[in-house]
């Protein structure tokens, strides 16, 4: 069996990190679906570490209201280790977004307090009615956690298929331990990042840029 090149090309070109959201529920159904789909990604021994707590309707908004307390008083504190830092063309990449972003929802350069307010969209789950919450377990290390991140883009790719927008959330893993405690997720697994989905606003300022991708140069190192 083939699939169209073409098709897979303008479903990963239509993606995009939606940071806007209406609040119309997802159908379980389709929720189901994503799933369905996204588990058949390929993973280490076929071990299949990906587990995710997602939440809907009335459960999302009192998660919502727990994160953006627990973020107001709490620590950053991530079950992995975050970057160390940005350098060279991957802190190029960085700002060009990050400004990107701004210019769309008019934050202007030196405005602190704008910028701050913008960030912490991320625990309001940009308006979404939906997260997942996606973790790995410990003993699986870099390996499970890389396996979970093929997991994390087919469920993206997934959403985007069934009409349905998704931002893959790093923030949130900054607060693992009240991850932890929240969804009773154990500690024998690494809390890795959240999911937020839903339709998209399409009026959304937010939603009114889109990233670019490196050259193909810039990403192959041809050897024969």
């Amino acid at each position: 069996m083939t699939v169209d090149p073409g098709s897979l090309d303008t479903l990963m070109a239509s993606r995009y990190s939606c940071r806007g959201f209406l609040p119309d529920a997802v159908p379980r159904e389709t929720i189901e679906q994503i799933v369905a789909t996204a588990r058949r990604v390929p993973s280490w021994c076929n071990a299949q570490p990906w587990q995710v707590a997602i939440t809907s309707g009335e459960e999302t908004n009192r998660f919502r209201e727990a994160l953006k307390q627990e973020v107001m008083q709490a620590k950053h504190s991530s079950d992995l280790p975050f970057p160390d830092s940005y350098s060279g063309v991957y802190q190029d990449r960085r700002r060009t977004c990050g400004w990107a972003l701004y210019d769309a929802v008019g934050v202007t350069k030196g405005d602190r307090e704008g910028s701050r307010q913008q960030m912490l969209r991320n625990f309001d789950l940009f308006d979404a009615p939906h997260c997942a919450i996606v973790s790995s377990p410990v003993e699986l290390g870099a390996y499970g956690a890389l396996d979970s991140g093929g997991f994390v883009t087919a469920f993206t790719l997934a959403a985007q298929a069934a009409g349905v927008a998704t931002i893959a959330q790093a923030a949130l893993a900054g607060y693992s331990p009240f991850l932890h405690r929240y969804f009773d997720i154990p500690e024998d697994r690494l809390v890795l990042c959240a999911i937020s989905f839903g339709y998209a606003d399409p009026d959304h300022p937010a939603n009114q840029f889109r990233t670019e991708r490196a050259d193909l140069d810039q990403i192959i190192d041809w050897r024969g």
